[in-house]
């Protein structure tokens, strides 16, 4: 079972089981991570699950659809190389060490 470490906006690491072919915004929230809103409950419309992936895992991730790329316009602060939306990174086996770091805010 993958791990992945959850940064919050203060600094506190939260280390999460991940159950494999659920998304990255559902083991945050199943694991009750602050600071993940997900407001459209991981449909891809809201960008409250948005997210900053650790520079040396960004590139190892799926690639971003257009949807996602769009969405994250409207996101807090995003970082061109490292934002992503939680709802829209599907767990894997290979995602074991995992770490993102969230925002000060959502949306």
């Amino acid at each position: 079972m993958p791990r992945i470490t959850f940064v919050t906006a203060d600094g506190q690491e939260i280390t999460a089981d991940a159950t494999p072919g659920l998304s990255l915004m559902e083991t945050a929230r199943a694991a009750a991570i602050p600071g993940i809103l997900a407001e459209c409950g991981g449909a891809c419309s809201c960008s409250t699950c948005h997210v900053y992936v650790d520079p040396s895992w960004y590139d190892r991730l799926p690639a971003m659809k257009e949807m996602e790329a769009d969405l994250l316009d409207f996101a807090w602060e995003p970082h061109p190389d490292r934002s992503r939306l939680s709802c829209q990174i599907d767990v894997s086996e290979d995602m074991d060490g995992l770490r993102v770091t969230l925002p000060a805010q959502q949306g």
